[in-house]
Order: structure tokens, then sequence, then C-alpha cells
């Protein structure tokens, strides 16, 4: 009898910690995407005007007359498009910039996920393709940006260059990182994986890790180069959302 009791009590306590644990992962799962996506409805700021196909805002820009180069970007996984005017100090004067607003960002209708992503990215690509045939076209992919960006690599028509800014390799390697204790592979939806979607990209890659990065930690970017073995690899001395300040990061196609 005496043995018997403890025997009983260990197997209540690990049947209650297994549905605890099934609570959390249920929980996780459930609440995945509004911890990946923090989008803003914020009115429109800073030196971005509107961009506009078909009669909706599909993003915001500065457009140049006759741009030596275009560059269309993905920005990261908070705030909204018209905020990114910090790459303007970062290009030419002379090259055309257009920010993909994504869907359930600013204004934008629609829920964040990588579909919706990967859709919107693809159609803003195409549309720019299709006005500017003759002149450079490359794409910038902003931490969790890189994602949509390297789906990109895939078009009918590659960009002429990309530029990964604090990007993953996979995000199920990111997220297994973070949540370690969890079963990450079979609770995962949005699986951009940049080293298979580049990895028949032939253009040029400039790829720009962040040494103090605590969000997506700098070997994911050193990962991702060596599977590219065309990629320019820079390591900034910033952190993950600092990285703009930093003089070294000059994009030029």
């Amino acid at each position: 009898m005496t043995t018997r009791f403890p025997i009983r009590s260990l197997r209540r306590m690990l049947a209650r910690c297994s549905v605890i644990y099934l609570l959390v992962c249920a929980g996780m799962f459930v609440l995945q995407r509004s911890l990946l996506f923090y989008p803003a409805h914020d009115a429109p700021r800073g030196r971005l005007a509107a961009w506009s196909e078909a009669g909706l805002i599909i993003g915001y820009c500065r457009e140049v007359p006759n741009p030596e180069t275009v560059w269309l970007m993905m920005h990261g996984n908070a705030g909204q498009a018209s905020d990114r005017d910090y790459l303007l100090d970062h290009l030419p004067a002379s090259d055309a910039f257009y920010v993909l607003e994504y869907p359930g960002y600013g204004a934008r209708p629609g829920k964040p996920c990588r579909s919706a992503f990967d859709e919107a990215a693809l159609h803003a690509y195409n549309c720019l393709a299709d006005r500017f045939p003759n002149t450079p076209l490359c794409v910038i992919g902003e931490s969790i940006g890189s994602g949509p960006a390297s789906y990109l690599a895939g078009a009918p028509r590659p960009p002429d260059k990309l530029v990964l800014i604090v990007p993953f390799d996979t995000l199920h390697r990111v997220a297994a990182r973070r949540f370690f204790f969890l079963p990450v592979s079979l609770l995962l939806l949005d699986r951009w994986d940049n080293i298979d979607a580049l990895r028949s990209y032939r253009g040029p890659i400039d790829i720009l890790g962040a040494r103090d990065d605590d969000i997506i930690p700098c070997d994911h970017a050193r990962n991702l180069a060596k599977h590219c073995e065309q990629a320019r690899f820079q390591e900034l001395p910033s952190g993950h959302n600092d990285w703009s300040f930093s003089t070294r990061v000059r994009i030029e196609f």
C-alpha cells in the first residue's frame, strides 16, 4: 500500500502536466499569428507617398522620373509601409523606391499570413515589372519581409538583385529556437524557407546581419549566406531594430 500511493499520485501529476502542456500547445497554435505579426493602422506619415494600383493603395513610394533602378521593399513584421522612409537615407536619389503594404496592415484589408504576403508581393512586383520593363528591378526584404522577398526569386522575371536585411534562413528554425519547449514543426503555419526559395536564384544577393540581434540572431543570416554561393554577407554593429542607423549600409544595384 505504501508504494502504490506515490505511484498513483505521480500518474495523476503527469496526467495534469500533460493536459497543461497540450493546452499551452493549443493556445500557441491559435495565437501564433498574433505573436508573429504586429500591424499598425496609423495615419500615413513620413516622406513616402501613397502607391495605388486599380484604385487600391498597395503601398507607399518615392517616385522619380526615369529611375536608374527600381526597388521594391517587403518590410518587417511591425508597423506599416509608410513608416519605412528611413530606407531613403541608404538609397541613391536617382532610384525609385516602393514599399509593399501587407494585407491587414495600414488601411489595406485582409489578414496577415504567409500566403497573403507572398500573393501581395508577387502582384506588386508584377505591377512594377510591367511599368518598368527596361529598368533594373530589385527587391529588399527586411526581417520577416525576407520571406516574401526570397519568394520573388522564383518569379518569371527574377529580381535583378536581392538585398536581405536581418533575415532568417528558415522561419521554422527561428521559432524552434525561441520556443524550444514546443513541437514547432507541428504547430507552425507560416513556413517561409529562404534557403529553399533562393536555391535556384542566380542574381546577386546582399545579406546584412546584425551582430546584437536578439530577435533573429545573426547566425541565421550567416547560415543563409552560406547556402547562397553568390551572396555577399555583411555583419552590422547593431541590433535587429536599429540597423538603419548604421552608416555602413549603402543599398545600390
